[in-house]
């Protein structure tokens, strides 16, 4: 006689879950964020609306664990240490243009930033969940990066990392010129002979 298997529930929902998500993503990228409905939502990942709502109160909370779920697929941020500040600093930024120009990362990013705007509890979130963790990443390297010396003592570490990503969410957010490889070069090129040594 075979075996009867009980269904696995926690599975059957994460698969429920993971095609929210994706189709979270993927619809922002269609039809933008003004245009996403929950209805829509649900349609592209073929569940019903009150399974989204049983998880979520809103689109926004949808599209924020989505771009969640992105980063961590992505491996999230990290910084490296090669004892080559200026290096290591270009690479991630070079990484973050690529990320900033990729339709993926850009439409839903977009949308976030604008929804923050208006939903405080969203900016709460977005800046402890996936700023602050980013920011602090940074300091940590340019804190490590003071102590052998190679950034000027008495330099605010916070004000110096804002003044390298700065730029390249200014750029990318108001769409004031192309963001390159290039750009970020210089970015940190500019960076470095302000906070370096005497």
């Amino acid at each position: 006689m075979a075996e009867t298997r009980t269904p696995d529930s926690s599975r059957r929902s994460e698969r429920s879950r993971r095609a929210i998500l994706d189709a979270a993503l993927e619809l922002v990228g269609e039809v933008g964020f003004a245009k996403l409905t929950i209805e829509a939502i649900a349609a592209r990942a073929g569940v019903g609306k009150q399974t989204i709502y049983r998880w979520w109160p809103s689109k926004a909370a949808v599209l924020f664990d989505s771009f969640l779920a992105l980063s961590e697929d992505a491996g999230g941020m990290t910084l490296p240490d090669t004892g080559d500040l200026e290096a290591d600093l270009k690479l991630v930024l070079r990484a973050t243009v690529d990320e900033l120009n990729s339709p993926t990362y850009d439409l839903p990013t977009r949308a976030l930033t604008a929804e923050s705007q208006n939903d405080r509890r969203l900016a709460e979130e977005l800046h402890e969940r996936v700023l602050g963790p980013q920011l602090d990443a940074f300091e940590a390297r340019l804190r490590a990066a003071q102590e052998i010396g190679q950034i000027a003592p008495d330099v605010d570490l916070r004000v110096a990392l804002e003044a390298i990503v700065g730029p390249l969410h200014y750029r990318w957010l108001l769409r004031t010129g192309p963001l390159t490889h290039e750009f970020a070069d210089t970015v940190v090129d500019q960076l470095l002979r302000g906070i370096g040594p005497a």
